[in-house]
């Protein structure tokens, strides 16, 4: 009835015309219904499905009289259908078809960006797989703490990926929903059926109840969601640029051949990509407070939601895809090098593995609180004078009395901090 979009088309979904098309869709649908209860001839139902049609630039000329977006679309409608158009519209209120249609445009939306997600997934999960065992260090407060792997890495990120397909899943449950029930949600002049209808061809679940508008907080969870899934690529983005800084570079986004970083400094190579993706769940956030403000109106409707759903949500929905597709394509091609994770891991001599030369002194008896102070004066001095870390704690007369050289030389293997790697990763079929 309604065509579906592609990726590249989400912004085709909020363009003028289509939310025209598929407003006209629910006055057909409307007009069918009321056919198949007997309030208008089925004849006339068959005109209007022949016949209605619009042209945009005619609803505008209109509405500079009216000053009514829907009145103006239904007299346009109508010049097309002739007299069968007394029958448009009969019994609704214009919000039973701006909502419903707003309703199949969320949908249509939540599935591009749902096919989105998994397929961004499935980039990041060929990722893990391809570096399940490279070592790199992990850092906390941004100073070093233990070795990690990149593979893992990746797959925190994939399993947020997933949990965020979960709320998406759900909000679009929430928001793909129609009511055609009057002008306070009453039926007063329109029977239920004409909703259980209309919303069964297009798809959609009638509400329970409603006033004259389907209750906001569907939309605010929408928005919601998509600007927690916005956060989960800022996060992303945002490792990446902390693992391209050059005392660092671990891993960098893809520079082509011909790409410049810089009008001034030849050498740049900036996550411009990445730097562009935290910018934008910026924006993300910034809507979701304001879906979150429309939430209250008054009474039974008033209209101050509707400005701001006009730009929030084809705004959030659109740069969330934009920020899907950059985010895929940096993962898929993002440079990795792990002679520099190497490098890192062994830059503060040993000190990652202060936490094995503890547990191995309280396991062999030492009181945890004195055996931490000695490994810490040893890891103090490596800080502050660049003292051997090794060295010291072999040359310790208090370790020395519960470890041998060969048991503190067995902490420094990065390998045994990381023998849980496959049991971890196995929790998602890697």
């Amino acid at each position: 009835m309604i065509a579906r979009y592609t990726r590249e088309e989400m912004g085709h979904i909020w363009s003028e015309r289509n939310e025209f098309d598929t407003m006209l869709q629910v006055e057909i649908l409307a007009c069918e219904a009321q056919a198949e209860l007997g309030v208008i001839p089925k004849e006339a139902a068959k005109v209007i499905r022949e016949k209605a049609d619009f042209e945009v630039e005619r609803i505008h000329e209109i509405e500079k009289e009216t000053n009514h977006d829907i009145i103006s679309f239904v007299t346009a409608v109508g010049e097309h259908v002739g007299e069968e158009a007394k029958y448009i519209h009969l019994g609704l209120t214009s919000t039973d078809v701006k909502d419903t249609a707003l309703g199949y445009m969320m949908k249509q939306a939540c599935d591009i960006l749902l096919a989105d997600l998994h397929k961004f997934h499935d980039v990041l999960r060929r990722r893990a797989v391809e570096f399940k065992y490279t070592p790199m260090v992990g850092r906390t407060h941004g100073i070093h703490g233990e070795p990690t792997t990149f593979g893992l890495k990746m797959c925190l990120w994939m399993a947020e990926i997933e949990r965020d397909i979960e709320r998406l899943e759900h909000a679009k449950k929430n928001v793909a929903v129609g009511k055609l029930s009057g002008a306070v949600g009453t039926y007063s002049v329109v029977d239920p059926f004409v909703e259980k209808y209309v919303c069964e061809k297009l798809g959609l679940e009638p509400v329970k109840i409603a006033t004259q508008v389907v209750q906001r907080d569907r939309h605010a969870e929408l928005c919601s969601t998509i600007a927690i899934i916005g956060s989960t690529l800022d996060k992303i983005a945002l490792e990446i640029r902390h693992l391209q800084r050059t005392e660092v570079r671990e891993a960098e986004e893809y520079f082509s051949p011909k790409q410049k970083g810089s009008s001034a400094m030849p050498h740049k190579r900036n996550p411009i990509t990445c730097e562009r993706i935290c910018g934008l769940a910026r924006v993300l956030r910034g809507n979701a407070q304001a879906a979150l403000e429309d939430v209250a109106l008054w009474h039974e409707r008033d209209i101050s939601h509707s400005s701001v759903e006009r730009v929030i949500l084809p705004d959030s929905t659109i740069t969330l895809d934009y920020m899907l597709h950059l985010v895929t394509r940096v993962i898929d091609k993002l440079l990795v090098y792990p002679e520099n994770m190497k490098k890192n891991l062994e830059l503060t001599g040993g000190l990652i593995f202060s936490q094995r030369v503890l547990t191995a002194l309280v396991d062999k008896g030492a009181f945890r609180d004195n055996a931490y102070r000695w490994v810490q004066r040893h890891a103090m001095a490596r800080w502050l004078e660049g003292k051997d870390f090794l060295a010291g704690l072999k040359s310790d007369e208090d370790i020395k009395k519960y470890l041998t050289d060969e048991e503190i030389e067995a902490c420094f293997d990065p390998h045994a901090m990381l023998k849980h790697v496959d049991t971890i990763m196995g929790r998602f079929g890697l």
